[in-house]
């Protein structure tokens, strides 16, 4: 007999079907009950329904399954070929569906990257690595610099959590969860010629600065900070960081601007004072990517980062900032 497209067409279709998957479980329950009455009872189904799904099954796997001997019914080889892997099925199909088990941060065996702004890992770094390193001892961390806010490396997956400023180039399907609010304070060394003085707008403007910027030609947003005053910055070099912005400070009578939280013990043993002039506050954030959201590793790691930023009060490093560099309070 010669087909026709239509029948070649509709075989096609036919051998291609996705079978029902739902029919494994029927098939688990019957051949291990071996009746189907039972088999009904075991999955809360009338008879009559459990009676169509055999029929179903029968169809599908083209092999009778149960066969009546006496009163009673009896497995096919098939049946007996596809009992321990239509069990096995069933129970890693129910695995993989299921909530994940509670976290046991003590067996816990995992490596996290983290890129993180610069200033992160200086001054929140030994606390998170205490924390972890109490509640889960087979955690990891690695930190790399954050050179830029493109979300590829999260997206991608090579990273697992990232810290900042949320900016334009941040992917919008990543999460993200604000960690602290910060300002911008002026750093100098102690000694300087400037901190025996009352600090004004002209005052700050007349040293010679330290800008971090990541571009070359920018001027920074404290440029449209002065501008009211007729002020400009003075600024004689331009790093990337503001770790290496505090270095030269303190080696120079050079003046950095940073953010206060964020440098807290980078600025250890300088003298710190509150910018005279109003200036924009920015806050720092972490951001990952959505598949992790359920993780409980992933979840459980970004509530240690979340605590140890939130319990290093400003007030407690303002203060620590005032003791080492004998000046008021921020």
């Amino acid at each position: 007999m010669r087909l026709t497209p239509c029948d070649m067409n509709a075989r096609y279709n036919k051998c291609m079907s996705i079978p029902d998957l739902n029919l494994l479980i029927t098939l688990d329950a019957v051949l291990a009950e071996g009746s189907v009455a039972r088999a009904a009872a075991r999955l809360k189904l009338s008879p009559s329904a459990m009676s169509r799904a055999l029929a179903r099954l029968r169809e599908t796997t083209g092999d009778p399954l149960l066969v009546r001997a006496g009163r009673g019914l009896v497995p096919t080889p098939r049946a007996l070929e596809l009992r321990e892997q239509v069990s096995q099925l069933v129970q890693d199909a129910q695995a993989v569906l299921r909530p994940a088990d509670k976290l046991n941060l003590a067996q816990l065996q995992q490596a996290f990257t983290l890129r993180t702004s610069d200033g992160f890992v200086e001054n929140f770094g030994p606390a998170l690595i205490a924390r972890i390193g109490k509640e889960a001892p087979g955690v990891r961390l690695t930190f790399m610099p954050k050179l830029n806010k493109d979300s590829t490396l999260l997206r991608e997956g090579t990273v697992d959590l990232e810290t900042g400023v949320i900016g334009d180039a941040v992917s919008p399907e990543v999460r993200t969860r604000a960690l602290f609010r910060d300002r911008f304070i002026g750093v100098m060394r102690q000694g300087h010629p400037l901190s025996q003085l009352a600090m004004t707008p002209a005052v700050y403007a007349s040293g010679q600065h330290v800008l971090v910027a990541r571009r070359s030609q920018s001027k920074g947003p404290l440029a449209e900070a002065l501008k009211p005053y007729g002020l400009e910055r003075d600024v004689v070099t331009t790093v990337g960081g503001f770790s290496a912005a505090l270095a030269l400070a303190r080696a120079s009578d050079l003046i950095a601007t940073v953010p206060e939280r964020h440098t807290g013990n980078l600025r250890a043993g300088m003298h710190s004072f509150a910018l005279p002039f109003p200036s924009q506050e920015i806050t720092v954030s972490m951001l990952w990517h959505p598949r992790m959201d359920a993780d409980p590793a992933h979840r459980w790691l970004r509530n240690c980062v979340w605590e140890v930023c939130a319990g290093q009060d400003v007030d407690a490093t303002s203060k620590q900032a005032k003791e080492a560099s004998g000046t008021a309070s921020l």
